[in-house]
């Protein structure tokens, strides 16, 4: 029987090993010295720590630099092909599922249109699963050797999701993936997995307090906070898409009124566009290409009623985030998604910045960044990708037993 002591001490040399690969992870420590005086830990368990990372196949060395005074220092790495993981984003429209190597390199991607309201839970699985097959396949990866697979859904996750744009209530999506996957999905709010990337690999990289923002056929955030010495940022959800900007405003699918998603969300640009002046019907079919033709209608080709429609979702996405900023105070605002990426495209930043400074408190705003996401169309899949991968930096490297 494994008695306290024991107990203890194999825990603490866990805590100590996630510790150490976190922080090589995410780029924190580059050698033995940089984790010693981040961890505070000494050098012999350092020293051991790292020989189990490098013996489990997690880390290895990778060359050496030059040391003022002393010997060269080895620098360490950890290693892709440790293993793989697949992020899934299932929107409104579509289902993107990436595969990637455990570092968040992509591997291969499979898209498919889906209107997801309008197709039951199981139908949504048995496509997911369908799409996972594909990928790992062009990879001959096999299924069971992922680390894991992770699932960002535009609502609450967990091992049922409410998500009511997706009219989704209750489904047990985990539960009607993990008999065939073998294993069980980890599931979160698209926005807040999309916050998580952008903060590891993306343009929130560094921030004390970034709000990242989802622009898509809807809207939402994700509030990261970094956390304190040894600590971890964490991310929250924000449902910033239903902040009320107008009383009599537009209806929104959430039962209120004049929701800001009513005015930035991409269906409601291509009703105000439909609906203005000296427009003319859009060629194009589906959400994210007539958003695309909009875009080209006004960047290109300068038409009247595109740039009017543009300039005024400028507005009212530059208002969002001077609340945002009123409230939460971030130093770095990152505007993200599919719609979020054409937008900038667009060359609304510079408007979006003119609105801020004419809304948000001056001593609060000259201290933000407004920033376009890093991370492109396939961000909220790479996002999802760093739930199994948080699971297993949080577990040391310890593959999950099947």
């Amino acid at each position: 029987m494994t008695s306290r002591a024991q107990k203890t001490t194999r825990d603490l040399r866990w805590h100590n090993r996630a510790d150490l690969l976190t922080r090589l992870y995410l780029g924190e420590a580059t050698n033995r010295n940089d984790l010693a005086r981040a961890s505070g830990l000494s050098a012999a368990t350092i020293s051991n720590v790292v020989s189990d990372l490098i013996g489990d196949g997690l880390v290895g060395e990778n060359g050496s630099q030059s040391s003022a005074g002393g010997r060269p220092r080895s620098l360490l790495r950890v290693l892709p092909a440790f293993g793989h993981v697949v992020g899934i984003d299932i929107g409104e429209t579509e289902i993107r599922v990436g595969l990637f190597d455990w570092t968040l390199h992509p591997v291969a991607e499979e898209a498919r249109p889906v209107d997801i309201p309008r197709v039951p839970p199981q139908q949504v699985a048995d496509q997911v699963l369908s799409e996972i097959a594909a990928v790992t396949a062009r990879a001959g990866i096999a299924v069971d050797d992922l680390l894991g697979v992770g699932i960002g859904v535009p609502g609450a996750g967990g091992s049922v999701i409410h998500a009511p744009t997706l009219g989704w209530s209750a489904v047990p999506l985990a539960g009607l993936l993990r008999d065939r996957l073998g294993f069980t999905p980890d599931i979160d709010n698209g926005a807040m997995a999309l916050g998580q990337a952008e903060a590891w690999r993306g343009a929130a990289r560094g921030a004390e307090r970034a709000v990242a923002l989802l622009l898509g056929t809807g809207a939402g955030g994700a509030l990261s906070l970094a956390a304190g010495p040894g600590g971890r940022a964490r991310s929250f959800t924000m449902e910033w898409g239903h902040t009320v900007v107008d009383l009599e405003g537009p209806h929104c699918r959430c039962g209120a009124r004049g929701c800001l998603e009513t005015y930035i969300g991409a269906e409601a640009i291509l009703a105000r566009y439909a609906a203005t002046p000296g427009s003319t019907p859009l060629a194009e079919d589906g959400v994210e290409a007539q958003l695309s033709e909009l875009v080209a209608r006004a960047s290109q080709h300068h038409e009247s009623a595109a740039l009017e429609v543009l300039d005024a979702t400028a507005t009212y996405l530059g208002v969002g985030i001077s609340n945002l900023i009123n409230l939460v105070a971030p130093d770095r605002v990152i505007i993200s998604g599919w719609a979020g990426a054409l937008l900038c495209d667009a060359a609304l930043l510079p408007a979006v910045r003119r609105v801020v400074r004419r809304h948000a408190l001056p001593y609060l705003q000259e201290f933000t960044r407004i920033e376009p996401g890093e991370l492109g169309p396939s961000a909220t899949a790479l996002g999802a990708a760093t739930l199994p991968v948080a699971r297993l930096l949080a577990d040391g490297g310890r593959r999950e037993e099947r």
